[in-house]
């Protein structure tokens, strides 16, 4: 009977605890700096390309060279890496991605961005293993004509078999136009 008593307390500790917390959840009492999942897709030249990315939102605070450090490697998003998925080819800058999924990282700076394309997916946003990368290409970076609060990627259509990788945060748009093969 003694050995009952402990595994029940143990059992009912976690329960409770599973509880309040899903009623937090449900209550709407979720902190705000919580980052939700995002996705984008879209169909360019028959072949359809997703990303899944989790969107963090600017809460007042400066976000690049910021938040997001200049010339330091991001996740480009939050919580996880943000995830690449096509069912074809991609031809983004000098990069040759090939057909599967991927993982995106960044590294904003003031004047150009850099594009890193990582074979590993899944990982945490803190666990960026440069061994992985299939490579980097530098992307372009305009200002936002309106602040953007929330982080936000697009896959823009160009017409044909030809698109545009757009990351738009606080006052920056970084894009990267690209070919499916």
């Amino acid at each position: 009977m003694r050995i009952r008593l402990p595994l029940i307390a143990t059992a009912a500790i976690a329960l409770l605890t599973v509880a309040s917390c899903e009623s937090s959840a449900q209550f709407g009492h979720r902190s705000r700096y919580t980052s939700p999942a995002a996705h984008a897709e879209n169909t360019i030249g028959g072949h359809k390309i997703t990303i899944d990315y989790y969107a963090p939102s600017m809460h007042g605070r400066k976000v690049f060279g910021g938040l997001v450090p200049f010339d330091t490697v991001w996740c480009t998003g939050a919580n996880y890496a943000t995830k690449i998925t096509a069912d074809a080819a991609l031809q983004m800058g000098n990069l040759n991605i090939p057909a599967g999924s991927h993982s995106i990282w960044t590294i904003p700076n003031p004047k150009q961005w850099t594009l890193i394309i990582n074979n590993e997916t899944g990982q945490f946003h803190l666990n960026y293993d440069e061994s992985r990368d299939l490579g980097r290409t530098e992307m372009n970076i305009k200002p936002l004509a309106t602040p953007a609060e929330t982080f936000k990627i697009e896959i823009r259509s160009e017409g044909g078999n030809k698109g545009t990788l757009a990351l738009d945060w606080e006052k920056t748009e970084a894009y990267m136009p690209f070919t499916v093969e």
